[in-house]
């Protein structure tokens, strides 16, 4: 924690300045900044529910690709969109 005590004859605004400048220096501000947006990311059922989503879909793809069910989009030139 930072500490700043006013001196003698210290105006409130150089009070203020100085504890902004010690407060900066002492890395507390970039602490909090990283823990505050800190992605913690998927849990592990989360990531198994995606990756079997995954398989299922590929495999559903793969299906009707197989029987003629899908779709073919004409291939587009390089540089296109």
């Amino acid at each position: 924690m930072v500490e700043v005590k006013r001196k003698k004859g210290e105006t409130f605004d150089a009070l203020l300045r100085r504890f902004q400048r010690r407060f900066q220096q002492s890395g507390k501000q970039i602490e909090s900044k990283r823990r505050r947006f800190h992605d913690s990311g998927k849990n592990l059922n989360q990531r198994r529910d995606s990756a079997l989503r995954r398989v299922q879909k590929g495999a559903e793809y793969a299906y009707l690709a197989k029987t003629g069910q899908l779709k073919e989009e004409p291939k587009k030139r390089p540089g296109q969109r």
